[in-house]
């Protein structure tokens, strides 16, 4: 006998600071995933008028943090997740997982947060956890030009187990407090060619000093949050609701015509 349980007598309030009303805005208007500043009418309308029971309540989105060994990874997720900063770096192992909360326009949402490894020899494990995943962040050192390179890698690999049309992408630059403003200014504008060719919404960032980082979590979430509810409104027939979230481009995705499935490398 299975025994259903409320998740709202077992969840605790979403913290007060992780409240989100508003469309948190992009960091580079060049590079945005979404160019209104605010969050489609059709999703407010739905929370406004609570039909979102079967659309955000409790409803969870996946993320998956990809990139090379030491750009980052864990401390970002650290950063926002617990407010704190390990200086005694230690690789992740496959993978780690966090779960965080918000309550976007009044309706409770999570992100499901997964940090993979970046040594070669994790990869393999790491892939496996890849599928499904709504957003995929790929992190690079913005002092490591070579971590930047090897970014399309990367995403080319949490493709092969997603659909690419219906996965949002972020490029995150990390550990800017090390860079100076002439060396920043370089990588930055090779990552925004990037950004722009991959369809993936830029961020700089510092996991030290927690430079933008809780608005980009807020950024993704929110995003996630709308795409999410939209899809669900289609699915429930307002086949009038055609404006899904967009990436800034009028391209198909760059990676969705050559897609195609590969056999694991752990079989």
């Amino acid at each position: 006998m299975s025994v259903r349980i409320s998740a709202m007598s077992v969840l605790p309030p979403v913290r007060r600071d992780r409240i989100i009303a508003q469309l948190p805005q992009s960091f580079r208007k060049e590079a945005a995933l979404h160019t209104k500043d605010d969050f489609n009418n059709k999703v407010k309308t739905a929370c406004q008028e609570q039909r979102t029971g079967t659309v955000g309540r409790f409803k969870i989105s996946k993320v998956i943090v990809v990139g090379d060994l030491a750009v980052g990874k864990t401390c970002l997720i650290n950063r926002f997740c617990k407010d704190a900063f390990d200086k005694n770096y230690k690789a992740t192992i496959g993978v780690d997982f966090e779960m965080e909360r918000f309550e976007v326009l009044g309706v409770p949402f999570s992100l499901q947060l997964w940090d993979t490894a970046g040594q070669e020899r994790f990869k393999c494990i790491a892939s496996t956890y890849y599928r499904g995943a709504q957003v995929v962040i790929i992190v690079f050192d913005v002092n490591d030009v070579a971590s930047l390179g090897h970014t399309r890698q990367w995403l080319e690999d949490a493709l092969k187990e997603n659909d690419p049309t219906s996965v949002q992408l972020f490029l995150v630059g990390t550990k800017k407090d090390l860079s100076s403003p002439a060396q920043y200014s370089q990588i930055e504008q090779d990552a925004l060619k990037i950004a722009k060719e991959i369809h993936a919404e830029y961020w700089a960032v510092s996991s030290l000093t927690g430079e933008n980082v809780k608005e980009f979590f807020f950024r993704v979430a929110s995003l996630a949050f709308e795409t999410n509810v939209l899809a669900e409104l289609e699915k429930s027939g307002s086949r009038q609701i055609g404006d899904v979230v967009r990436i800034n481009s009028n391209s198909n995705n760059v990676y969705a015509a050559s897609k195609k499935k590969q056999p694991s490398c752990c079989q």
